[in-house]
């Protein structure tokens, strides 16, 4: 049986605060200017700096990989928040930063450890989920 170090409690709790997040704000999004769709996105975007914030100030990241992933959800924000001005966007550039986002968030939870390994460590490691040796940031 596995102990709880501090670190795997660290990361135990950063791995919930990644899950849970997200739909923090769907309560907000009936009651936005924007769509429901646009408000959804906007608060998982704000949801996976909140992320990348508490990974900051768990030290579970380093810095430079922290402020490159916040700079990328900076662009998807500004993206988001221009493309849902008039209350709707297009149904293909929502699939697109969407998309976006998730990447940036798998780089994340990549990052901090907090993902599911796959793999059976075959072909020399496990890999977090979604990220394989041919991925470019695998």
């Amino acid at each position: 049986m596995r102990s709880f170090t501090p670190k795997t409690l660290r990361t135990a709790t950063l791995a919930a605060l990644l899950v849970t997040v997200p739909f923090a704000g769907a309560y907000a999004a009936s009651t936005s200017f924007y769509g429901p769709r646009e408000t959804g996105l906007i608060d998982q975007i704000q949801s996976v700096d909140m992320g990348i914030r508490a990974a900051m100030q768990a030290n579970t990241i380093k810095p430079d990989e922290a402020r490159d992933l916040r700079t990328q959800v900076a662009q998807l924000n500004r993206d988001a928040q221009r493309a849902a001005r008039d209350g709707t966007m297009p149904a293909t550039q929502y699939q697109q930063l969407t998309q976006q986002l998730d990447d940036v968030s798998q780089k994340l939870r990549a990052a901090t450890g907090s993902t599911f390994l796959i793999g059976s460590g075959g072909d020399g490691g496990y890999y977090p989920n979604g990220y394989g040796p041919s991925h470019p940031n695998g």
